[in-house]
């Protein structure tokens, strides 16, 4: 009986079926991308280091640090730094990584170089491998020379990858390697340099590599130095790509619920216009468990074959993740495919039309024979029995948004906004149904009256129309919003009051070199700020060492080991704002010096106003004590600081400047950076126009990844969207041709088909909107602490576009009505 009933409403079955396919198929992908990632991870973390474990340190190693390092006896080293390089053949000048290596590092996965040989006769031949971009952007060939420092080096090699760089990270500043014995010579090692030791451990298959990094990382951490295992990178890498397959699980979540209201959507619709031949069944002999079962078989087998396609959708999709994310990993993705998903994807189809279908099922379970005779006659269902079905679906809903999430608190949240916003919108709808109801003017014409009065007449479908419409909509609007957002906190305009040239390095003797450069070529100095590199001594009263050998301290790790960059000034800047305390513009260096920190300084070191600092700088110690407290507006391009202090103190401490400037075109700034590299080796200059390039690019592909993923849910919703308002076709066709049957025209019927879909689409859309906007703005401000400048974009596009979505498939549903005659069309439908 399930299946020959199937047959004869399977148009009606198929749409119920596409709330579940693409709601799946979005779970399916995104678990089985989990999966990979994991064991990709796992497989090829010693590649990704190219070692089993290393050690690293940002200042030459301590005495101690350096006995430690050489009792484990490295297999290779390394001193990576940012520095500007030049290319003697056209005098072009850029930015990169320099890598000073020593040893066969990598020991594990290649460096891999053209030709091939370069990766291991580099160090012999006295050359260097440069990056394969780089060689290409400034048209530069093997045989040709690079000028590192005071060191000119033939380029024996094209280097396309190494262990330990990704895509990203080689955008701004891409890999050039060279002998590390050639480091000393290109006298870019100086004070204030930013630059990172590694030395790099090939161990044997028997050492514990967790024992190790137990016992000898506390040692390293209180010599201001680091130890790194290939299972620990892995590790702290799979925590990161959780966060994003955490935030991807949110729109496969999201799409799956969307999917389950159209599943209680469609069966509600379907079941009740079964309700009569259930009764009729009932006066034939059926039981009340034999009807049920007839139409639990039938829901049941919909979502198995549901879960099964959507599961081979989500292999299909999870065969592009490697082209979708090969700019953000730093090692190839290859895919593998486990059963755990599909099985999963299955049995959701199963438990979600199932779960979502109940409540409807069960009219047939209470619909009594005497439907057949009394038109007004429905199924009541116990208050009891639809309590335990709706805390069923809520505990369903939290259990499988705590499987996705691995966060109690996210899942408590994520289900109870959603809860809140199908409250919102049903309340809503309901509100407009008791308006209309209320207050409607008799007076009013009859297409008008038959339209709006249609809204809360017996089958209407006001309050699951709006709910479908307004959570899709609420989806898509949220993502524009938020990706404004974002993109608001990368925006700077390239204009006269911006810096675009940020030059660093510059020592104190090197000042008036840069001031004549500038000069000479009337380039403005816009800033020129002196810093001080200096580390914490002692917080409060205790010891820094004292505290990183206690395993209880609430001080973070990084306060702890970080080489800070200070300056002094006696003003605050436009990115900050005092929070606590007075700004103090000058002091004596002979008294307690008061400093002021920044809001998150002040929470990671346990600091309050008050409260006594003495630093460590260059040998000097220096007791301070915390002035102020300031927000510090980080997002901004350009150079904020964790400690100011106030002018009269450091002015004679060893330090080293910044200067940032505007060039007007690239060739100014072209000309600039190879006059200034060439009589200043040592001076590193950021083009903040090639960042700001490359960020823009980063962003395009982040934004295209979200929108990617995002499209799962906004299609499901518009399937859904679709889905419920076809379904209202069935319920609106028989009265469309009655009032036909009475004298009705056709253009009467369209007049009152359009005023019931316009008023449905232009409500659920623009409630879908405002949820989106207030929404948005609590990310804006608790979650991106940006402020929020709404677009008028969601307004004027996307409510106008879905209400002629809606409006569209609401006059499909007539079509039939008008082009034929009332007796055929009843025939037909039937």
């Amino acid at each position: 009986m399930a299946w020959r009933d199937a047959k004869a409403s399977s148009v009606r079955l198929v749409l119920f079926m596409t709330s579940i396919i693409l709601g799946i198929a979005a779970v399916v992908a995104i678990q089985l991308l989990s999966d990979t990632m994991q064991a990709n991870i796992k497989l090829q973390s010693k590649n990704l280091m190219g070692a089993d474990y290393i050690i690293d340190t940002r200042q030459n190693p301590t005495e101690r640090a350096q006995a430690i390092i050489d009792s484990l006896q490295p297999d290779a080293k390394e001193v990576n730094f940012a520095s500007m390089i030049a290319f003697p053949k056209n005098n072009g000048t850029k930015l990169v990584q320099v890598r000073g290596i020593e040893g066969g590092f990598p020991f594990y996965g290649s460096m891999d170089t053209k030709p091939i040989e370069a990766s291991s006769n580099y160090q012999s031949k006295g050359g260097a491998l440069v990056d394969a971009t780089l060689m290409l952007q400034f048209g530069i060939n093997l045989g040709d020379s690079i000028k590192v420092g005071k060191v000119t080096l033939p380029i024996v090699g094209i280097l396309k990858s190494i262990p330990g760089n990704t895509a990203v990270s080689t955008s701004i500043a891409p890999p050039v390697v060279i002998p590390y014995q050639f480091i000393d010579a290109t006298e870019l090692i100086q004070f204030g340099s930013r630059k990172e030791y590694q030395f790099f451990y090939k161990a044997s298959d028997i050492l514990d590599l967790n024992a190790l990094e137990d016992r000898i990382e506390p040692m390293l951490e209180a010599e201001s130095a680091d130890l790194d295992t290939h299972t620990s990178t892995s590790r702290r890498l799979g925590r990161r790509f959780n966060n994003v397959v955490r935030f991807l699980n949110l729109a496969a979540f999201i799409a799956l619920l969307l999917g389950c209201i159209g599943i209680a959507s469609s069966v509600h619709v379907y079941i009740k216009e079964k309700l009569k031949a259930i009764a009729v069944l009932k006066c034939l002999g059926a039981s009340r468990k034999q009807s049920f079962l007839i139409y639990l078989i039938q829901i049941s087998g919909i979502g198995i074959l549901g879960g099964l396609i959507g599961s081979i959708i989500g292999i299909g999709i999870q065969l592009l993740f490697p082209f979708i994310l090969e700019s953000f990993l730093p090692f190839e993705l290859q895919v593998s495919l486990t059963p755990t998903p599909i099985i999963i994807g299955i049995l959701l189809g199963f438990l979600m039309s199932v779960l979502f279908a109940l409540l409807p099922l069960l009219n047939t379970w209470y619909v009594s024979p005497l439907k057949v005779l009394r038109v007004s006659e429905e199924a009541e269902q116990p208050r009891t029995v639809r309590t335990l079905i709706f805390a069923a679906i809520l505990v369903f809903l939290f259990l499988f948004s705590l499987w996705l999430l691995r966060d109690l608190e996210y899942a408590l949240a994520f289900v109870g906004g959603a809860l809140v916003a199908f409250l919102i919108l049903a309340l809503t709808a309901r509100f407009f149904m008791k308006l209309v109801r209320r207050f409607f003017p008799r007076s009013w014409r009859f297409t008008t009256r038959q339209g709006l009065l249609n809204l809360y007449r017996p089958n209407n479908q006001t309050v699951v129309l709006i709910l479908a419409i307004g959570l899709g909509t609420f989806l898509i609007g949220n993502l524009y919003f938020t990706k404004d957002i974002l993109l608001a906190k990368t925006e700077v305009g390239q204009t006269a009051e911006n810096a675009n040239l940020i030059i660093l390095d510059i020592q104190s003797h090197q000042r008036d070199e840069v001031l004549k450069q500038l000069n000479d070529r009337q380039l403005p100095i816009m800033d020129d700020i002196p810093l001080v590199t200096m580390r914490l001594h002692k917080i409060k009263d205790r010891l820094v060492n004292e505290i990183k050998q206690d395993t209880a301290r609430k001080v973070r790790r990084w306060i702890l080991n970080h080489e800070f960059r200070t300056t002094y000034r006696a003003n605050m800047i436009d990115s900050e704002e005092l929070l606590k305390g007075e700004w103090v513009e000058k002091a004596d260096p002979g008294t307690t010096i008061p400093i002021s920190i920044s809001d998150g300084f002040a929470s990671d070191a346990r600091l309050e106003l008050g409260d006594t600092v003495i630093f460590n700088v260059q040998g000097v110690l220096m007791e301070t004590t915390v002035a102020s407290i300031r927000k510090v507006d980080w997002g901004r391009v350009q150079l904020n600081f964790n400690i100011v202090f106030p002018r009269g103190v450091l002015e004679d401490a060893p330090q080293f400047n910044v200067f940032t400037t505007a060039a007007a075109n690239e060739k100014v700034s072209a000309d600039f950076q190879r006059d200034l590299v060439a009589a200043l080796p040592g001076a590193t200059i950021i083009d903040l126009r090639q960042v700001f390039t490359i960020v823009e690019d980063i962003l395009d592909k982040v934004s295209w990844v979200i929108n990617f993923m995002a499209i799962f849910s906004i299609i499901t919703g518009l399937f859904v969207l679709i889905a419920s308002v076809r379904t209202s076709k069935y319920q609106r066709i028989k009265e469309s041709v009655l009032l036909r049957t009475i004298g009705a025209t056709n253009k009467q019927i369209l007049k009152i088909t359009i005023l019931e879909y316009l008023f449905l689409g232009l409500l659920g859309s623009i409630m879908g909107v405002l949820l989106a906007l207030f929404s948005s703005f609590g990310l804006g401000l608790f979650l991106f602490q940006e402020p929020f400048v709404p677009s008028a974009i969601p307004f004027v596009v996307f409510v106008p576009g879905i209400t002629l979505l809606v409006l569209v498939i609401g006059l499909s549903n007539i079509r039939s009505v008008l082009s034929s005659s009332p007796l055929e069309v009843l025939r037909r439908e039937v």
